[in-house]
């Protein structure tokens, strides 16, 4: 049973890699046209919208449908500096979502993510390949809570998560290959994970039994009982590449993959997130937000999330 589990995975990682490597190529082709390179200086670039959406029904009405609404803040910044054969790329992105309709007692997130990146590059004899060092920082901003009824039918809810918790932080070496701030690649063949929760969701006590049940049952996103870290070593992958299909038409490609050599290093850990952004004016744009992600740390099985809505936006 174990090999066709693993060949599954295998399967849908190199899936999720040819797609992108589809977009990329499609970017590379363009950029060779289009754009030399990063000029010398500061590129500072940003980017935040609104997205919401509402529907509301009285007691008379009788084409059924529930009162309900969402709304989605997203903000990204990159602030990048070159200096000779020096390159400093930093991306921030904030996303956050909420829905709530009216037979429901608790507001729902659809989206949270907080993510800043960073590389550091040195340029290797005037080509687009540099020696490179890299930090990933990923957590949430709020908590996380699974729903349920109690016995009288009223809405419950359990937190499973806090904000900051689970934080994710990657960092090491490697080699960057960089066409321009919308297309690059990062290998880093050296790369130390850290996973920090909080101590609420691993506080088993000293009852042996009950710790081994909780470590076999792989732990809380894989940190032990009575640990609040867990480090990982392995190597990992980051792509971006970003690119215009039509005048008021762009699409984002954002890739991260990473393999543990000290446990299962078969079991990649995949995050792709694809944006498209469909200017209408200067102040509208209507957004498709696609993100999957697979961390057998958390769940053995494809997260995945979309999104679509029309709203306000704001670049600066």
């Amino acid at each position: 049973m174990q090999q066709p589990i693993k060949s599954k995975r295998m399967k849908k990682t190199l899936l999720f890699v040819a797609l992108f490597l589809g977009a990329f190529m499609v970017n590379a082709q363009d950029e060779a046209t289009t754009e030399e390179g990063p000029k010398d200086g500061w590129t500072r670039e940003g980017n935040i919208s609104l997205l919401f959406s509402q529907a509301a029904f009285n007691a008379e009405w009788t084409g059924g449908g529930t009162s309900n609404y969402a709304a989605n803040l997203n903000l990204s910044y990159t602030a990048n500096l070159k200096r000779g054969d020096w390159s400093w790329d930093n991306r921030l992105l904030v996303d956050y979502g909420i829905s709530k309709t009216r037979d429901q007692e608790f507001t729902r997130k659809t989206s949270d993510r907080f993510e800043i990146n960073s590389i550091l590059g040195k340029q290797i004899n005037e080509s687009n390949w540099y020696y490179s060092y890299f930090l990933n920082f990923k957590t949430q901003m709020t908590s996380g809570y699974v729903f349920g009824e109690d016995a009288n039918g009223n809405e419950t809810r359990t937190e499973t998560t806090k904000a900051f918790s689970p934080a994710y932080v990657q960092t090491g070496p490697g080699v960057l290959w960089k066409k321009s701030d919308n297309l690059f690649v990062n290998v880093s063949p050296a790369t130390a994970k850290f996973i920090f929760v909080n101590g609420d969701f691993t506080n088993i006590g000293n009852d042996q039994a009950a710790i081994d049940a909780f470590n076999a049952a792989g732990g809380y996103f894989g940190v032990e009982a009575n640990d609040t870290m867990r480090f990982e070593f392995g190597a990992s992958l980051n792509a971006y590449a970003k690119f215009k299909v039509m005048e008021n038409i762009s699409i984002e490609n954002i890739l991260n993959l990473y393999s543990n050599y000290l446990e299962d290093p078969q079991n990649v850990d995949i995050d792709y997130t694809a944006n498209i952004v469909m200017s209408i004016n200067k102040w509208i744009t209507a957004n498709v937000a696609f993100q999957a992600i697979y961390d057998d740390n958390a769940v053995e099985a494809f997260q995945i999330r979309e999104a679509l809505g029309v709203g306000l936006t704001y670049g600066f």
